[in-house]
């Protein structure tokens, strides 16, 4: 039996034109009998670099006794010209957190799924402390089981105060060693019931990874990377599925 938090976390390939543009990591949550796919605003939107897919493929385990049985989702980034997909703002600026209402009549008939919920959340933020044990579970460089098409999971911890927003940003640090394909993949910390996790979510959904940090003086040469993350708040995922 496939663990519920791997069948949770999508590996997603960005499309433009037909081509294919950029690997990344998604995944599901569900609110009001609407499903959403969630991953880091800039998989699917970046000004910066030009990066302006039109749509997304996913991937989505089709048969519950059988892995290596796939089926892939085109997810249209608009539709009739207009925006498909919502981000949302802060304080601060722009959140680099989105999300993009998957159309439930195009699922396959049978689907191997798990969703998050709101009741997944983190209400009371000392709950969790820094140094808290944490998972990241991803698709870095595109890396997965190849065969069964499932994500790797990689060990961090909470390398800040949860609950502030580091320098004034809605975000979080992790310790972890990160890299490209990870963005958008869920921060996720064991919840106290102790369940297995096998056949349910037994974990707190607290955070979107979406991009490593860095120091503006690092000497290259004689410095190694700092192996720290910014990881988005994840009660921005209850803003961004607000009404219709």
């Amino acid at each position: 039996m496939i663990e519920a938090l791997l069948l949770a976390v999508t590996r997603i390939t960005t499309m433009a034109g037909g081509k294919t543009k950029s690997n990344a990591t998604g995944f599901f949550f569900e609110r009001d009998g609407r499903l959403y796919l969630v991953t880091a605003r800039h998989v699917l939107c970046d000004a910066a670099s030009g990066h302006s897919p039109d749509e997304l493929l996913i991937d989505l385990h089709v048969d519950p006794e059988n892995a290596v049985d796939l089926a892939r989702l085109r997810v249209p980034l608009y539709r009739d010209g207009e925006q498909a997909w919502r981000g949302g703002l802060d304080s601060a600026g722009e959140v680099d957190v989105a999300v993009v209402e998957l159309d439930r009549a195009a699922l396959p008939a049978t689907l191997s799924l798990k969703a998050f919920t709101a009741d997944h959340l983190v209400n009371q933020f000392d709950e969790i402390e820094v140094g808290t044990p944490i998972l990241i579970v991803g698709f870095p460089l595109g890396f997965r089981d190849t065969l069964h098409h499932l994500p790797v999971a990689r060990q961090a911890i909470i390398a800040t105060s949860f609950g502030l927003r580091f320098q004034g940003e809605g975000y979080f640090l992790t310790d972890a060693q990160m890299h490209r394909g990870a963005s958008g993949a869920p921060v996720v910390a064991r919840a106290q019931s102790q369940k297995s996790g096998r056949e349910e979510l037994s974990w707190r959904l607290i955070g979107v990874h979406t991009s490593r940090m860095d120091v503006d003086n690092r000497d290259a040469a004689e410095d190694e990377r700092l192996n720290l993350n910014c990881a988005w708040y994840a009660d921005i995922i209850m803003t961004l599925t607000q009404g219709n």
